[in-house]
């Protein structure tokens, strides 16, 4: 919880820092604009590139597979699409991050390693059910 709360206080904080010292070199209204610029664009490419993964996921679903990576990346690309839209200058460099496919892709990957979630590994036994009464009265 307490993370949380410094996490909600300083990232604004830092977030004006930059933006006052921005705004120092290259005036007010450019840095104003310049929010607005990388939050529109930034818009835009979340959703191209969450058309481009929904429609990798259903390919996927058409092939018969788990759509593991899609459904990450479509929640990576959802929050990029929030860290582009608040503004600020740090919120939007890892937003871009996380938008660009290879680096999400890198990103996903670690994750899904660190969390050893293996797309194609399955645990089960396979095995054969005999009916035992069927037997009996075939016998009779």
């Amino acid at each position: 919880m307490n993370t949380i709360l410094m996490f909600l206080i300083a990232i604004p904080a830092i977030e004006i820092y930059v933006m006052i010292k921005i705004g120092q070199n290259i005036g007010a209204f450019s840095t104003v604009s310049l929010i607005f610029i990388t939050a529109i664009i930034g818009v835009y490419f979340a959703k191209l590139e969450g058309l481009n993964t929904l429609r990798s996921g259903v390919y996927n679903l058409y092939k018969n597979k788990i759509p593991l990576y899609e459904m990450i990346s479509g929640a990576t690309i959802a929050l990029a699409a929030i860290l582009l839209i608040i503004p600020g200058f740090i919120t939007d460099f890892f937003g871009f991050i996380l938008l660009f496919p290879p680096t999400r892709k890198i990103i996903i990957n670690s994750f899904l390693k660190r969390k050893n979630i293996k797309n194609n590994e399955r645990d089960f036994i396979e095995g054969e059910i005999l009916n035992k009464d069927k037997k009996d009265k075939d016998e009779l």
